[in-house]
C-alpha cells in the first residue's frame, strides 16, 4: 500500500512539474503571447499566478493584443 502511495505521490508532483514548467516557460519566455497552450495554462491558473502571469506577457508585450485571460473585461486592452 504504501508502494502505490509512493508512486501516485510521484506521478501528481511529475504532472504538476510538466504543467507548472510549461506555464512558467509561457509567462517568461514565450516569443508569441498567442500560443494556445500557454493561453489556456494561464488562464486555468489560480487568481495570483494568472495575474502576475499577465504581468509578465504585458511588460514583454505590451504593444501587441493581449491573450485571453488577460485582457480588461470587454476590452482589448491589458488589466
Amino acid at each position: 500500500m504504501k508502494r502505490l502511495l509512493f508512486v501516485l505521490l510521484v506521478a501528481v508532483v511529475a504532472v504538476v512539474a510538466v504543467i507548472g514548467g510549461r506555464w512558467w516557460i509561457y509567462v517568461t519566455n514565450t516569443s508569441d503571447p498567442l500560443d494556445e497552450v500557454g493561453i489556456e495554462l494561464n488562464s486555468r491558473m489560480p487568481e495570483p499566478l494568472r495575474k502576475w502571469g499577465c504581468a509578465q506577457l504585458k511588460a514583454n508585450f505590451r504593444d501587441r493584443l493581449p491573450p485571453y485571460g488577460c485582457a480588461a473585461t470587454g476590452s482589448t486592452d491589458w488589466e
